[in-house]
């Protein structure tokens, strides 16, 4: 066989792909998008003797004859590859054959990686591999993607592999020999349900999965404080206060209080010493909030999601709240970029390509940055909010949750199409392997400070030089007849206005030097959930949906911040 230079990991959705992908690729990844398409796909490299190839990890699908843009995607590629994997669900062996024989009729290399093995043993599924490999005369390999079985050979057979030529055939033929195929290697036999597929059938009813469904929300969301508290309280805050604030205490007295650098580094001292929640300078609140304040909740966030994912469980929650998002003009899988948004509205925002139609797009994006504060933003919002008491936090939130459903009624019946129906493949439940997660919340976390931090120490500088220009004083006066008048703030949170536009984390941490009543906190925190999305995901966002569609949606969130502002205020 030639070199290898490209290899196509293809299958039908959620079976195993970027599981297979990671054993194959590491932690040295590239996600792009595809050209003139909002369509992504991953890809990394592999070491296969002197040779390191590409390995690509093509959009799921489950035929070449293409019915929505991923498939198209997937098609387009196929000619792009010198070898494919494909990734087939060994506990669904009929479905899945059928790809493989269009991909064996395109007469290039493929070999089959028959995923999920672990799985056929616990559903008393009995495969013939000798045989099934004799029957479709290409390589095939028993892998799991989560525990590496399979993955050495898989790779060990690679250059063994030649395409074959193979006539075309129609539908009811490739079907029959299909059948005939898995009768002769695959025999079923009688085993008794475990606790998972118990679970699994009783988490998909309409009754019990709401049940089920409510109390891993709550149990997840829990977690996730409790991880994240912890975090701050005993690694985080001793480290910036024991390690970090004796050198910035040196560097203070050092610079000399009145002057412009100590503004921009250290910030303003607050009776007379650094805090670092309120000084506000680069190398110390710039560091701290993103940090101390908002990494721990962003790691339990994401620990608890990868673990959800793995576990098999945000499908069949997507299932469970496919009609209610219908109502919204979405569908079930829109729950995907709504749970990354309470992360990180980037990632949420990214996670919209994976609604297919122009419209979809826009309600998802819309709802999200008006209605999904980030894990960053929650964080600041309950620390400053909750000190006040629980029920001005459930204010802030219900504000919140009342505007998604709203808004969403409302774009469902405004803006013209329909929603369309959710076609999802749900994976069996699996015990998530410790080394999966942790790799995946790695490179989560990673990216996460790549693109928040740079923004909140910019964030800072800016604010720091335009406060010590005046020009936020000279705002805050233009401004004053608004934030007074209709809002019932002072002319100083214009400040944090301004920061929202970079960070919305930082815009809420910058009311609590203030001095605010409960009344204007609580205001003032909702309004900053609402206007603007923060500039990293305004720039996903117009990549996503067009400048056309942001600057629409760009109008109906600074409406809304408007008549909420006003009407809290009328209100409390």
């Amino acid at each position: 066989m030639k070199d290898i230079c490209r290899i196509l990991l293809m299958g039908n959705p959620n079976v195993g792909k970027s599981a297979i992908f990671s054993r194959l690729t590491g932690a040295r990844i590239v996600i792009s998008n595809y050209p003139g398409t909002t369509v992504e796909f991953t890809q990394g490299q592999i070491k296969i003797g002197s040779q390191r190839p590409m390995v690509i990890d093509v959009p799921g699908t489950y035929t070449l004859e293409p019915t929505c843009k991923a498939e198209e995607v997937a098609v387009q590629m196929l000619k792009t590859g010198d070898l494919v994997v494909n990734v087939v669900n060994a506990t669904n062996l009929e479905r899945n054959l059928y790809l493989t024989f269009q991909l064996l009729e395109k007469n290039i290399p493929v070999i089959v990686a028959l995923n999920m093995w672990d799985e056929t043993k616990h559903q008393g599924i009995h495969i013939d591999v000798k045989k099934l490999e004799e029957k479709l005369e290409v390589p095939v390999v028993p892998t799991c993607g989560l525990t590496g079985e399979g993955i050495k050979e898989l790779v060990d057979r690679f250059p063994d592999v030649e395409p074959l030529k193979i006539k075309p055939s129609t539908d009811s033929e490739k079907w029959e020999r299909i059948g005939d195929i898995v009768e002769e290697v695959q025999k079923l036999t009688h085993h008794h349900h475990t606790l998972l597929e118990r679970l699994e059938e009783l988490s998909i009813k309409p009754f019990t999965g709401i049940i089920i469904g409510i109390a891993i929300i709550y149990s997840s969301f829990w977690a996730i404080r409790f991880i994240g508290e912890g975090l701050i309280t005993y690694m985080f805050e001793p480290l910036f206060e024991k390690g970090w604030l004796p050198l910035m205490n040196k560097l203070s007295a050092f610079l000399g209080e009145q002057n412009f650098l100590h503004t921009v580094l250290i910030g303003n001292l607050i009776e007379s010493e650094i805090n670092f929640g309120q000084s506000f300078g680069l190398l110390t609140t710039g560091l701290f909030v993103p940090i101390a304040m908002v990494l721990p909740y962003i790691f339990s966030f994401y620990l608890i999601l990868g673990i959800l994912e793995d576990f098999g469980y945000l499908p069949r929650l997507a299932v469970l709240v496919d009609n209610l998002m219908h109502h919204l003009g979405l569908h079930g899988f829109a729950i995907i970029p709504m749970m990354l948004g309470l992360g990180c509205n980037v990632p949420g925002a990214l996670a919209i390509r994976i609604l297919e139609g122009r419209r979809e797009k826009f309600i998802a994006a819309t709802l999200m940055a008006v209605a999904i504060p980030c894990m960053a933003q929650i964080a600041m919002i309950i620390g400053l909010v909750g000190q006040r008491g629980g029920k001005y936090l459930a204010i802030v939130f219900g504000t919140l949750f009342l505007l998604l459903i709203i808004k969403g009624l409302i774009f469902n019946k405004v803006l013209k199409g329909a929603s369309p129906e959710i076609l999802i493949e749900i994976p069996p439940y699996r015990l998530p392997q410790l080394m999966a997660v942790f790799k995946k919340l790695w490179m989560r976390l990673y990216g996460f400070l790549k693109e928040a931090l740079p923004f909140v120490l910019l964030g800072i500088l800016f604010v720091n030089i335009l406060h010590t220009l005046k020009v936020i004083e000279f705002f805050s006066n233009i401004f004053a007849p608004v934030l007074s008048g209709l809002w019932g703030l002072p002319k100083e949170a214009i400040s944090a206005l301004i920061v929202g536009f970079l960070r919305k984390d930082i815009a809420v941490g910058m009311l609590g030097p203030l001095n605010l009543t409960t009344k204007q906190l609580v205001i003032g925190s909702t309004i900053l959930a609402i206007y603007f999305p923060c500039i990293a995901t305004f720039v996903v966002l117009i990549r996503e949906l067009g400048i056309k569609d942001m600057c629409k949606s760009a109008i109906i969130m600074v409406v809304l911040a408007i008549l909420v502002g006003v009407v809290l205020n009328l209100i409390l």
